[in-house]
């Protein structure tokens, strides 16, 4: 994630004017707030307007920020204002597969508390759970098969949670999901 400054919101319309640079330098601190953490200074913000899910260039939302830098409280004020849960940047990313790649479990069940979806496959088909198999984080891979995520799916390359995991060298996640896919 790059520094958003001087960066158009992304849902500025279309059809608006050039953004001065004033309102650009406003927007690239309400994203430094969410990447911080500032629950305190989102609020007042929403509360008076600010679109939850603004986006930066790259297609960030605050949420998104907020979840991946693991703020809990931010993501909170941002979903409680109807941040979209299941919101993807550009590159088909959710909030939720970034929680499970940096193996954030409160920030996980917050984000399904607000809807987010426990499969929301990225386009090219990777769910969170491949994800947490990818980098071992056990304790993720049960709670999401335990919410209803898909041992079975397969990402567009046919490759499932437990593939991913062995081609990344996880240790304990291969296994795991073998028991899980077995009903041990």
């Amino acid at each position: 994630m790059q520094d958003e400054s001087k960066q158009p919101p992304h849902d500025a319309p279309a059809n608006r004017p050039e953004l001065d640079d004033a309102t650009i330098d406003f927007a690239a601190q309400v994203f430094d707030l969410a990447r911080a953490g500032d629950a305190a200074m989102l609020e007042p913000l929403l509360a008076k307007g600010l679109p939850p899910n603004l986006r930066n260039h790259k297609g960030d939302s605050l949420l998104m920020l907020a979840s991946y830098h693991g703020h809990l409280e931010a993501a909170r004020v941002l979903l409680s204002h109807q941040a979209d849960a299941n919101l993807r940047n550009d590159n088909g990313q959710t909030p939720i597969a970034g929680a499970a790649f940096k193996g954030n479990l409160p920030m996980i069940k917050l984000l399904l508390e607000f809807g987010a979806d426990v499969e929301g496959a990225s386009p090219d088909g990777r769910t969170a759970l491949m994800i947490a198999a990818m980098f071992n984080r056990t304790e993720i891979v049960d709670f999401l098969v335990a919410q209803g995520a898909n041992v079975k799916a397969q990402d567009a390359g046919g490759v499932t949670a437990q593939d991913a995991a062995v081609r990344m060298g996880a240790t304990d996640t291969p296994v795991q999901l073998e028991k899980i896919a077995r009903g041990e």
